[in-house]
């Protein structure tokens, strides 16, 4: 933040459209897949027709009350369907099925983290509601193509309480976001597919002066883009009320290229859409007894996973919290400990946030999609763990897991002679021949330069091929020293 910017105060909130992992759409029976070509999977419902009425998809509410339940919301009783009517080319009714005044999913929040740093954002509500088609620009020529096979795919929309101050927060929030619904298995996340993207709303003022002016930036479908978008918002805003300039109320869209937002369309507000209550469907009630039935299916939560891993294996809350970022890796977590034992759970987690998450990141793989399986890197921590191989030697033989060379960490290990040597009498002399070798590095380091005793260490390593216990190294090589 630079030094302008932290004169102001900064106020976001994120509207997020989750689409629901269903087969069929929200109101008809028409596939929901990706991929297909376009406008084969529209149905007379969808576009609505004359003649036909939509039927409400049961899976579309059990989504939207197990989201309600993981962030501790209130589920509506009795909720009605409105109507929200406008005109755009892939929206081929001219309305949008949606819950207005009513919606399914009510207050709640998440826990987020940035830095060493714990926040609530609050919600205000999550909704069900129809998604539109697609206006296609591409390879038309100057024309524009609509595709209308999303049209009527369910979609939870996420709405916050203005809580977040800085695009930090709103991204950390966005992943937390992103996280829970895939953990819970409502949606799968994927972000290219357009399944779960962001409109952030973004309003700066002077520190205790009224809520300034909103602009609402569209369809961020990447975390990257989030961050970039809400930071050049941010400045542009500043920078046009310190020139004089009045902040206009509308809704932008984020050009990756330039990395800037354009005006779009002056923003509407509520009753510019001319929402009334859907006649075609009826009031949608939901029962305590729904409620606990859809309850008794959702998996461990991650903040109950957290805690759980910090009482259970001494886990630092830092730990914890990588740990459960995906569902897959606390499940990955938990698997290695099993084999590996209790004891080695801190071992774990350093060999998952270090050497497995870097090559990971490094190939653009999930952890789901990990060439060393839990199992497999149980296996190393084991021989890390009863000094068979040094830190050295267990990173040779997970390069070996993860080429896929050998089934298991004892294989690699015995194929390679990879055995770490812990005896004295094996190691000690290595030591004297170091030693003699290395006259001026003794003599400094009884001068008192601690600098000398790394560096002979260094030799010991090198001449036993990083084989020879380290802590072995060192406590024989302080002892041969004072002698």
């Amino acid at each position: 933040m630079s030094q302008r910017e932290a004169q102001w105060e900064v106020v976001i909130g994120l509207e997020t459209h989750a689409q629901l992992q269903t087969k069929s759409k929200i109101f008809s029976g028409a596939a929901t897949a990706f991929g297909a070509e376009p406008n084969r999977q529209a149905c007379a419902v969808d576009i609505a027709l004359p003649g036909v009425l939509p039927v409400l998809n049961r899976e579309a509410v059990v989504c939207a009350i197990k989201f309600g339940l993981a962030v501790g919301a209130q589920i509506a009783p009795r909720s009605m369907f409105a109507r929200k009517n406008y005109f755009y080319p892939d929206l081929p009714k001219g309305y949008q099925i949606s819950h207005f005044e009513i919606p399914v999913v009510q207050g709640g929040g998440l826990t987020i983290r940035v830095g060493d740093t714990e926040k609530f954002v609050h919600l205000t509500r999550a909704h069900l509601e129809e998604d539109a088609g697609k206006s296609l620009h591409e390879d038309f020529h100057g024309k524009t193509g609509i595709d209308l096979n999303r049209a009527g795919t369910p979609l939870l929309e996420i709405v916050t309480e203005p809580d977040m101050a800085s695009s930090a927060e709103a991204v950390a929030y966005a992943k937390a976001l992103h996280s829970l619904v895939t953990w819970i298995g409502i949606c799968d996340g994927n972000m290219q597919e357009g399944s779960f993207r962001c409109d952030a709303n973004v309003s700066v003022r002077r520190p205790g002066a009224p809520l300034g002016t909103r602009r609402e930036v569209k369809n961020l479908n990447s975390f990257r883009f989030l961050q970039q978008a809400i930071d050049y918002e941010i400045s542009w805003q500043i920078n046009e009320i310190e020139e004089g300039r009045k902040i206009r109320q509308a809704t932008v869209l984020f050009d990756p290229d330039t990395g800037e937002t354009r005006a779009m369309r002056s923003k509407e507000d509520a009753h510019d859409y001319r929402y009334f209550p859907d006649p075609d469907l009826l009031p949608l009630e939901i029962t305590p007894a729904w409620i606990a039935e859809v309850k008794s299916t959702l998996p461990e939560l991650p903040q109950a996973m957290q805690a759980r891993l910090q009482s259970q294996f001494g886990l630092s809350a830092y730990d914890a919290a990588m740990l459960t970022a995906q569902r897959e890796a606390g499940d990955y977590f938990q698997q290695a400990v099993a084999i590996a034992g209790a004891e080695s759970a801190k071992l774990v987690a350093n060999w998952m946030q270090g050497e497995l998450s870097a090559r990971l990141n490094r190939e653009e793989r999930g952890i789901a999609a990990s060439p060393v399986s839990a199992q497999q890197l149980a296996g190393l921590v084991r021989r890390v763990a009863d000094g068979t191989l040094s830190s050295k030697l267990a990173k040779e033989v997970f390069d070996a897991l993860w080429t896929g060379e050998a089934k298991d960490a004892n294989a690699v290990i015995e194929a390679r002679g990879l055995k770490q040597v812990s005896d004295a009498s094996a190691i000690g002399p290595i030591i004297d021949a170091v030693l003699a070798a290395n006259p001026k590095s003794v003599e400094e380091f009884r001068a008192g330069k601690e600098k000398a005793f790394n560096a002979l260490v260094g030799q010991v390593m090198k001449a036993s091929k990083g084989k020879a216990n380290p802590q072995q190294v060192n406590d024989l090589l302080r002892q041969k020293l004072a002698g």
